[in-house]
């Protein structure tokens, strides 16, 4: 009996050795870097190193190790035990596993013809082709002075009439200084008069009245996910508004000089329902032990709560803090006693922030209590802590204030909301689906063309992707793109047709299981 219980732990270990030392980059490693890390950690955008390749990530293997180990990286900052979100980006267990067993083996790179293909990513958009482009009239200049700027921008809309927006997505021209931005629609004029009153581009200080504080548009943080709003939902954007923007510019050394834009997408057909926000600021009625003042050397949780005033279907949350920020804790107490989890943030990083759209509405009833909790460390103990020694902080925009700032997007309540499923830019049911940008192949450009084509294609998720040149008898003529891993968004390319004869062709695009084809012709 002892031998064969010896035989039974030497199998095991013998196994558990042997699926340890199976573990290597081509097969296990860059499937997770690709699809979680690549997307920020390449030439051009906000990561401080390329993750692309196996020797790159060899390279800051050990590193990679530790901020998943610990679960830095990737930001991910919501508590998925708490609640789930659409498009979350995070680690399993497994997967921290598999890194820390590859590191600790030495990086095996295994067989490099089993390494999936560095995806292709989007270019200018990570929806589609926008229906509106609003860009800076001039270039904002930051000073190298080592301090955070809070500025204000105006780009007015042209609108002559309503729009439903379904998207909006901010692209930021430098964006190694870009923090974050919040945006709003200002129909009152203020904010452009306020621009005005200024001899530089833009204006400091939240001026410009604006729109207050409710109903605020999807603003940006790096890393961030465009939300594309299905189902019938949009936002309102009045005729006649202009953009007010808040950018936050992160500290730099050096002089920099930014220019952003936003794409604006609208439903073509006209919305069943309206997005509506609301936003937790502690004003008098707001915070149960406000008010909101943090003493020098304290450690402070406030408690915020908001009584619902009509039935409402919660869409997202968006806690913000600054540097002495600790956690947040969100949670809506119903009439009869139910708790409902919103939003729980364990680790606050004032480097990733953003919005959470959760997988699925939230019915809260009239009276319903929403309960918000958030920490801060105003002490030596907070590494980040930008007074040293300590000084009393009370609300302020500067970083070296502090916020208590929680918008809250719901829809007014109707039966069926709680069976309301959301996936990423799409849904699980199909009921009042008037829009989905999912995925397109645009037409060829120019047409007719001699020589060089312009091919566009948006895609809704992560897919492998297909596209070629057929004759008008069938036969294929040219491969464009074959099998390539493309990443979710607007894809362009260039492609050369001087070679093919005079006449009709067909482009074909194969992605998710669907065909999509576009006619075209060569004039010679």
């Amino acid at each position: 009996m002892k031998k064969f219980l010896l035989q039974i732990v030497f199998t095991t270990v013998l196994f558990s050795t042997s699926f340890a030392q199976s573990v290597n980059y081509s097969e296990h490693i860059a499937p997770i870097i690709y699809s979680h890390c690549t997307n920020c950690h390449r030439p051009g955008e906000i990561a401080p190193f390329p993750l692309t390749n196996y020797q790159e990530v060899k390279n800051w293997s050990t590193m990679v190790k530790y901020v998943t180990d610990i679960k830095f990286m990737p930001p991910w900052k919501a508590d998925p035990t708490y609640q789930r979100y659409q498009k979350e980006n995070f680690l399993s267990d497994v997967q921290i596993q598999q890194i820390a067993q590859w590191v600790n083996d030495g990086m095996p790179q295994g067989n490099p013809a089993l390494e999936p293909a560095l995806p292709t990513f989007p270019t200018g958009s990570q929806v589609g082709v926008p229906d509106l482009v609003l860009s800076f009239a001039k270039s904002h200049t930051i000073k190298d002075n080592n301090t955070d700027e809070y500025r204000y921008f105006v780009l007015p809309t042209g609108l002559t009439q309503d729009k439903d927006l379904i998207a909006l997505e901010m692209r930021p021209g430098n964006k190694k200084i870009v923090h974050h931005a919040l945006i709003w629609a200002d129909t009152s004029g203020d904010a452009a008069a306020a621009d005005a009153a200024t001899p530089e581009y833009g204006y400091t200080g939240g001026g410009g009245g604006a729109s207050g504080l409710d109903n605020q548009l999807p603003g940006y943080a790096p890393g961030m996910k465009v939300q594309v709003l299905t189902k019938g939902i949009a936002q309102r954007l009045p005729k006649n508004s202009d953009l007010k923007l808040q950018i936050h510019y992160a500290p730099s050394s050096t002089v920099e000089t930014d220019s952003s834009s936003v794409n604006l997408f609208f439903a073509p057909q006209p919305a069943t329902r309206y997005m509506n926000s609301h936003i937790m600021v502690p004003l008098p009625g707001v915070l149960v032990n406000g008010p909101f003042i943090i003493p020098a050397n304290t450690v402070k949780e406030f408690h915020g709560t908001f009584t619902v005033p009509i039935d409402v279907s919660v869409f997202s949350v968006s806690p913000h803090m600054h540097l002495l920020g600790t956690h947040w804790k969100v949670y809506a107490v119903k009439p009869n006693g139910d708790t409902v989890n919103l939003i729980r943030v364990n680790k606050w990083d004032f480097n990733w922030q953003g919005s959470f759209a959760l997988k699925q509405l939230i019915h809260l009833p009239v009276n319903s209590v929403i309960h918000a909790f958030a920490g801060y460390d105003n002490t030596i103990n907070n590494p980040l802590n930008p007074n040293n020694p300590p000084k009393q902080v009370s609300w302020g925009e500067g970083t070296k204030d502090e916020m208590y700032y929680l918008p809250i997007s719901y829809l007014f309540y109707q039966p069926g909301d709680e069976n309301l499923v959301f996936e990423d830019v799409t849904s699980a049911i199909g009921e009042n689906k008037i829009f989905t940008i999912g995925n397109t192949l645009y037409p060829v450009a120019p047409n007719p063309s001699s020589d060089v084509v312009k091919i566009g294609f948006t895609l809704r998720e992560i897919s492998k992707v297909n596209i070629a040149i057929f004759n008008l008898e069938g036969r294929k003529i040219m491969d464009v793109i074959d099998g390539q891993l493309h990443y979710e968004g607007l894809h362009t390319l260039d492609v050369n047709t001087s070679q093919l004869s005079q006449g009709l062709y067909a482009l074909v695009m194969e992605a998710g299981g669907k065909k999509q084809t576009q006619r075209f012709m060569v004039s010679k």
